[in-house]
């Protein structure tokens, strides 16, 4: 299958990975799974905290589960490093559980690229944090992050 390339395409410059970085975290804070699932190749290979994933309905049902799950779920990624085909990349999102409790989930991702520019690779390793209401930092609207909002080292986080 040929895929339609997906730019930037590797291998990544420090100014193309943290394209690809924030157009994931835009596509993210979308919470449309289809969407989502559009930028991985068709067999792409994910490891999420415990869960092993393969292929796009994979990868599509699962973060329709994370999100009927994390309610009011906002994410903010930073480039941590870039060579080649691949991206390193930190992040911290808030969300809500159905009791109403606050967490914010801290973690790490690697990310591995088709010549096309989709995924073929992710990796994940996750901590969730509980916090309180008047903790939470990540308060934009529904959607992307607005680009006057600070970033992960910014934040100190």
């Amino acid at each position: 299958m040929i895929l339609e390339p997906r730019p930037p395409l590797p291998p990544f410059t420090a100014e193309t990975a943290a394209a690809k970085v924030r157009a994931a975290e835009d596509a993210w804070n979308s919470r449309d799974p289809a969407r989502v699932a559009l930028a991985y190749t068709p067999d792409s290979t994910w490891r999420n905290r415990s869960e092993f994933l393969s292929g796009r309905q994979e990868i599509e049902a699962f973060l329709t589960g994370k999100w009927e799950k994390e309610q009011d779920y906002r994410l903010v990624k930073e480039l941590w490093a870039h060579d080649g085909n691949r991206i390193a990349v930190r992040f911290a999102y808030e969300w809500r559980d159905a009791e109403g409790q606050w967490w914010r989930s801290y973690g790490n991702e690697n990310w591995e690229f088709a010549p096309s520019g989709h995924m073929a690779r992710r990796l994940a390793s996750i901590n969730d944090l509980a916090i309180a209401e008047s903790d939470r930092l990540f308060h934009w609207a529904h959607g992307p992050r607005p680009a006057d909002h600070p970033g992960l080292s910014e934040m100190g986080l």
